[in-house]
């Protein structure tokens, strides 16, 4: 039998605090008031508003700093990637595939080492013999894709490419659900030049084939 579930009151006081800020009673920059004004005002004890302060410092719209107080970052909060990430169309996910990618493809070409090509070309040969299925078949292709990714030796495109992948690969398997085939030869042939280009150090060419490529397969959605 489903229980009530009583919401933590740190995160109560959080939810009062953001809406606080929400409302202006506290300006961007602006120093809040301090734990043994703010605990009676919320109606909870001051270990409840160090937490609440936390949370919302762990959100990026407080800030403590040492021996100066609590200071408004920012207005809001943002909103949560996982929930922005599950609403996403399939054409959302391929143009921010096209703004990560591109550029990772790119740095890639000017960075690759040999361990890098080694790890390229491995995906790509797996991509090749991936067996049939279309889940298979999204899975072998985003371990090529984020291989590029790797040889860009860039941390943060990294993870907004991990951060997106789960979202990623269900909206490759609705996509190739919709056009009934995984590309074929031509398809195979399109990654082997992008591999070729990152090879090659060949940057401009490295973030025009990335691109073209995904570009393409936004268009056949349209």
């Amino acid at each position: 039998m489903a229980q009530i579930q009583r919401t933590p009151l740190a995160d109560q006081a959080a939810d009062l605090l953001l809406e606080r800020i929400r409302s202006g009673e506290w300006q961007l920059g602006q120093k809040l008031p301090g734990e043994t004004t703010l605990a009676p005002q919320l109606g909870v004890g001051r270990s409840t508003v160090r937490e609440a302060i936390r949370q919302l410092a762990g959100r990026g719209v407080l800030a403590t700093r040492q021996g100066s107080g609590v200071f408004v970052m920012a207005l809001d909060a943002p909103e949560d990637w996982d929930a922005v990430l599950r609403r996403a169309d399939i054409i959302a996910v391929l143009e921010a595939r096209i703004a990560i990618e591109a550029e990772a493809a790119a740095l890639a070409a000017e960075r690759r080492t040999a361990s890098d090509l080694h790890r390229i070309r491995r995906a790509l040969a797996e991509r090749d013999n991936a067996a049939a299925g279309i889940e298979a078949h999204v899975d072998a292709d985003t371990a090529f894709h984020r291989s590029i990714i790797v040889a860009a030796h860039n941390p943060i495109l990294l993870e907004l490419f991990d951060g997106f992948t789960p979202r990623l690969r269900q909206a490759m398997i609705e996509m190739l659900r919709i056009r009934a085939d995984h590309g074929g030869p031509e398809d195979h042939a399109r990654h082997a030049r992008l591999a070729e280009t990152v090879s090659s150090k060949n940057a401009i060419a490295a973030a025009s084939e990335s691109r073209a490529h995904l570009i393409r397969l936004k268009e056949a959605l349209r």
